[in-house]
């Protein structure tokens, strides 16, 4: 018995996924109305905004929306906890003692599935963008998987 339907070695322009040939990049999924906080805000006033906001953390900036660092609900729970511990109000605690200032920041022009391998080994949950120095965006984990679905219903063959 042999192969009865051979078509001969495929043409690599064929044999590429559709996807890849798209380009879908960043700053075509990010968030770019932000949820911002300043340095000098209290760890209380953040841990609020978190909480009525619904998000996990966002981005510190400075007076001309540079970022500065992030702030998360792991930071303030340290503090919390420390506060506890040490037995020391929080009140007149600003995040600037407590937030992420080493920020990995992602390229708006980056392909999402590029973004999505550099989530997979940060172990991040969120990217800040920058342009020009400025804060203007974040691209997420559940952006990541929204623009993957969406791309799907577009490219992907069942």
């Amino acid at each position: 018995m042999g192969i009865k339907s051979f078509q001969g070695a495929r043409k690599e322009t064929q044999q590429k996924n559709s996807i890849n040939q798209v380009d879908f990049k960043v700053s075509d999924f990010m968030t770019k109305d932000l949820i911002t906080f300043k340095a000098e805000q209290s760890v209380e006033d953040v841990v609020n905004i978190l909480i009525k906001q619904k998000i996990s953390g966002g981005p510190v900036v400075n007076d001309k929306n540079e970022l500065i660092g992030i702030i998360s609900e792991g930071d303030c729970i340290k503090q919390i906890s420390d506060s506890q511990y040490y037995n020391m109000p929080m009140e007149n605690n600003s995040i600037e003692k407590h937030m992420a200032k080493n920020v990995e920041t992602i390229d708006g022009n980056l392909n999402i599935f590029d973004a999505a391998k550099q989530f997979l080994d940060s172990k991040r949950r969120r990217f800040p963008i920058v342009e020009e120095g400025k804060l203007v965006g974040q691209i997420s984990q559940k952006d990541i998987l929204k623009a993957a679905m969406q791309l799907k219903q577009q490219n992907w063959k069942p």
